[in-house]
Formats: C-alpha cells, structure tokens, sequence
C-alpha cells in the first residue's frame, strides 16, 4: 500500500497515511484537528547532490553492456 502525505488547510498540520489503490481517491481527516479539510499534498521522489553540476547524471559503472570479464 502507498504512503500518502496530506495537508490540513484548517491547522496547516501535515500528515501520512498509508492509503490502499481502493481507498486512494478518499481524503482522511486531520488527526490534530478532525477537520475533513485536507489534500494530497505533491511529494518530489529521488535526491539531488550540490557538489557538481554534473552530479545527477548517471555515472559510468563495471556493469556495461559488455559481457564477459576484464
């Protein structure tokens, strides 16, 4: 089941609740304030590293498309 994160737009609380495909259209209540006033909120997924500019890019690895061992 997927992990959803929501945001109340009462108290401004965020919060996580595992969620299945069947119950994913449905919005849970804040648990801090009850208020049914909360969405989805966008979560960005991967990671990003400041040390050069070139840092996300794939790298070169031993695992090519070459068979065999060198």
């Amino acid at each position: 089941m997927p992990i959803y994160e929501y945001v109340c737009s009462n108290c401004g609380e965020t919060f996580e609740k595992r969620v299945s495909f069947a119950e994913a259209d449905q919005i849970p209540a804040c648990p801090k304030c009850s208020s049914s006033a909360t969405h989805k909120k966008i979560s960005i997924v991967g990671s990003l590293s400041s040390s050069s500019p070139g840092a996300s890019s794939p790298s070169s690895s031993s695992c090519g498309s070459r068979g065999g061992f060198s």
